[in-house]
């Protein structure tokens, strides 16, 4: 008997290619909110943001290189009278504690990992009496970048690495940007 009911629902569905060419053919998702991908750094309304960092200093995306340490804001940036992380003190953090309209987090991104020096670092956040997250400078780079895109009260107090590993993929990439970049035409 259920063979006989699967019999009849295949010769069904042999006469009507109609039906399967539907369900082939329809998008997995037609309504509202679809997934959408945004590439953030493009977008020059959400301020200022950074598109790639070196061991000298790090890249806006406006187009402008900063060198040696900063310290961002949305829409502000400035240079950061600090040489390493080992110079980060309270009176260094001080600028982040005079801001208006007060910032919720700072993000302060280390060109090292080394223990002590991280926590000399927070301790002398916690003096200044500021909320902070202490990262890697590759990885605090794209933390304000998010946190900035959606306008959050933030800053980035970043420290250029020391070191800083390329792939094939960063490779290719640049090569690929100056190809194009030698591809165009001079009026």
């Amino acid at each position: 008997m259920l063979s006989n009911k699967l019999r009849q629902i295949s010769q069904v569905c042999k006469r009507s290619p109609v039906f399967l060419s539907n369900v082939r053919h329809k998008a997995a998702y037609e309504g509202e909110g679809k997934t959408t991908v945004r590439v953030i750094n493009q977008e020059q309304d959400l301020g200022l943001m950074i598109d790639s960092y070196a061991t000298y200093g790090f890249r806006l995306n406006n187009g402008i290189t900063v060198l040696g340490p900063i310290a961002i804001f949305s829409r502000t940036i400035l240079s950061w009278q600090v040489r390493t992380s080992k110079d980060i003190t309270e009176d260094s953090l001080r600028l982040f504690r005079l801001l208006e309209p007060k910032i919720d987090l700072l993000i302060i991104g280390l060109e090292s990992t080394d223990r002590s020096t991280v926590d000399s670092v927070f301790r002398a956040a916690r003096l200044a009496k500021l909320n902070v997250e202490i990262l890697p400078t590759e990885h605090a780079c794209s933390t304000f970048n998010f946190l900035n895109s959606e306008a959050r009260s933030v800053a980035g107090a970043l420290l250029p690495p020391m070191h800083v590993e390329v792939n094939e993929d960063d490779m290719l990439r640049s090569k690929l940007h100056y190809e194009n970049l030698y591809k165009k035409d001079l009026y």
